[in-house]
């Protein structure tokens, strides 16, 4: 039996923790906060309850394998998962507005073509099976093996199987998302809908390699899924979890250093000097934060690596407690496309002093009475993807873009401003103070191609007996991405490094 000391308690961390108590391990988890869940938190005031996190979750196939192997009890048997129908609305930056099925290849096609002319819905399915071959290709390597150590393949080899372009006398294949939208769909509302799902992870489609094409496809081919009574009921059934398999929380303890002895990490010292000696040590913290622990470069020449300041895309988000219900037929999610896109996207690359343009925004109505108090009200997240280097304690920007939101909204729910009892603003500053990511950032995916720019260190370190788990290692940001990260990490421990990921 090893003694494992797991370094933060987020998605990540706890899902290699239930896994390496189950293998006989005895594990404890130093949490500097005085909670569990990571990103994955709730707000609550005057009974109403929000999401400050994700809001739905993908692909759970993620979550079942863990409570499958941590226990008798299944997934289902923890938390209700409900399954999104419309899985989104669409409303585009010209009025154009379309309802999705959830996991309806089919159905999909039949919308599109419906609200945005015959052909349309065409062209979005015949991207899709492009999209699955990416999936295919890299699934395994990017989601479900450790990283190759030969990871310089699938850093230069692009996936996604684009579609030939003339152009001029030069015939092109699509290497960035943003190519794949002008070249093979063909209409500026496709194309906002294929940018909507990049600029969710907080990527640029005008950077982000073809092979993002996997992020729609994920969400097409398994569904959107809610858990009844908010997503933070994942985070509280993987706790409870943990602790079943008799894994040991410290809350409000916060580490300051790693410790090693001969080239090999040998515990934790907390900042009150409490030191734990340990087998291996876990870190699920943002690389900033890992490097200061260790004070060493953990990554080797010719390695992924770590950003230690990435500046990229911070979540902004409205609580919004509603007077009255929510109307028959309201769409769980809704995304209001940003009416000029090109500003949006020029701003969040460089987050220019001046107005912020109107970004694209998404609005969560979760049909679901345990989220606000009886009497027919209302419990609503309306949030954007916003350049984590603004100042947010300058009120005047801070109200510039809680108009943008507000307005977006609208779109979405009838006679919004009218219903407002209060609001509540979340800022990427509030997600740097509960998470410690730099200025709030958000992790993204890994995704192959992209000269390994969109690609995360490995869960080994150059430090012999630490590990890496979460959003900011390998396989990247979102929910299922980290509960795969906590699967990868106990295999490296448990059966050292021939582990090749599950079968």
């Amino acid at each position: 039996m090893a003694r494992i000391a797991v370094i933060g308690a987020g998605m990540g961390a706890m899902a290699a923790a239930a896994r390496l108590a189950v293998a006989g391990h005895r594990v404890v988890v130093y949490e500097r906060t005085a909670t569990y869940g990571g990103a994955v938190r709730r707000f609550e005031r005057d009974g109403f309850a929000f999401d400050t996190g994700p809001g739905l979750l993908h692909l759970p196939a993620v979550y079942r394998d863990l409570f499958i192997k941590t226990g008798k009890e299944s997934l289902e048997d923890t938390v209700e998962l409900v399954q999104v129908d419309p899985a989104s609305r669409h409303v585009f930056a010209d009025g154009t507005a379309v309802s999705l099925p959830n996991a309806s290849r089919a159905g999909v096609v039949t919308a599109l073509d419906e609200a945005l002319g015959a052909g349309a819905g065409g062209r979005w399915g015949d991207f899709l099976v492009r999209a699955r071959e990416a999936w295919d290709r890299t699934r395994r390597p990017l989601l479900e093996e450790p990283l190759w150590p030969n990871w310089q393949v699938l850093a230069e080899q692009e996936p996604y199987p684009a579609v030939p372009h003339k152009r001029l006398l030069r015939t092109r294949r699509a290497r960035t998302l943003a190519e794949v939208g002008e070249w093979e769909l063909r209409d500026e509302r496709l194309t906002a809908l294929l940018h909507s799902y990049a600029l969710a992870h907080g990527l640029d489609p005008r950077t982000a390699p073809a092979s993002a094409a996997v992020l729609p496809y994920m969400e097409h081919a398994f569904g959107a899924w809610y858990v009844r009574g908010g997503m933070r009921e994942l985070a509280r059934a993987v706790y409870e979890r943990c602790l079943k398999r008799r894994v040991e929380f410290v809350f409000d303890a916060e580490v300051g250093r790693v410790l090693d002895k001969d080239g090999r990490a040998t515990g934790v010292e907390l900042r009150d000097g409490t030191v734990a000696e340990a087998d291996h040590v876990v870190a699920d913290v943002h690389p900033a934060q890992l490097k200061l622990l260790t004070g060493r470069q953990l990554d080797k020449n010719g390695d992924v690596q770590a950003d230690p300041y990435p500046t990229g895309p911070g979540r902004l988000a409205l609580l919004l407690a509603l007077r009255g219900g929510r109307e028959a037929g309201a769409a769980h999610r809704t995304v209001v496309h940003a009416p000029d896109p090109d500003s949006e996207l020029d701003f969040l690359a460089s987050a220019d002093e001046g107005r912020p343009p109107a970004p694209t925004v998404t609005v969560l109505r979760p049909d679901d009475p345990a989220l606000a108090p009886e009497g027919g009200h209302e419990s609503v997240v309306v949030s954007a993807m916003v350049p984590s280097t603004v100042d947010w304690e300058d009120e005047a920007v801070l109200r510039q873009y809680t108009d943008h939101l507000l307005d977006a909204a609208q779109e979405a729910i009838p006679g919004l401003r009218d219903r407002v009892l209060w609001q509540e603003t979340r800022t990427p500053d509030d997600a740097e103070n509960e998470t410690d990511a730099f200025l709030g950032t958000v992790p993204a995916p890994s995704l192959a191609a992209g000269r390994g720019r969109f690609l995360h260190p490995a869960n080994t370190t150059r430090l012999p007996g630490l590990y890496r788990v979460g959003g900011w290692s390998h396989p990247g940001g979102g929910l299922p991405h980290a509960g795969m990260s906590g699967a990868l990490v106990a295999g490296l421990i448990v059966e050292g490094p021939e582990f090749r990921g599950s079968q």
